[in-house]
């Protein structure tokens, strides 16, 4: 199946590419990412690198966004440090992201042959966490109440 592909937003790289040439600093910061709210306001934000494991720039932008109150998000990209250019998220990325953001756009490629696909067209058969939780609403004493 050949993911539907969707007009790439330049400006939302663009903004990516400023943060990740002029924030990223040494081996903490080497990633940036931005992002587009419904209400067309992008969100930056930088990896958090450590040997622990520390978050990706996708997911410290879940964050900076909910922070400035944009809750839907529409389309995500990531670039990295020293013109490495647009990276497709991490499979931790893809996972969080689906859960936050099913209908998320991702705009992965490389110089010229960028293109914006859906979220669930880099996770094919994914497990969506919010499809697999209990509706507590219907749980009475005789367990949970299961559709007829």
């Amino acid at each position: 199946m050949t993911p539907q592909t969707h007009h790439v937003d330049h400006e939302l790289v663009e903004a990516a590419a400023h943060v990740a040439r002029t924030r990223c600093r040494g081996d903490n910061h080497t990633m940036a990412a931005a992002a587009r709210a419904q209400d067309g306001r992008i969100v930056t934000a930088l990896n958090a690198y450590h040997f622990t494991g520390g978050p990706c720039a996708e997911l410290v932008l879940l964050g900076a966004a909910a922070a400035q109150g944009a809750y839907d998000l529409h389309t995500i990209v990531a670039v990295g440090d020293r013109d490495r250019g647009v990276t497709p998220p991490c499979g931790r990325c893809r996972q969080v992201l689906l859960d936050y953001f099913p209908a998320l756009r991702v705009i992965v490629g490389e110089g010229e042959r960028l293109r914006t696909v859906s979220l669930t067209d880099l996770l094919p058969e994914s497990y969506v966490w919010a499809d697999h939780q209990l509706d507590t609403r219907n749980i009475g004493s005789e367990g949970p109440a299961w559709p007829s």
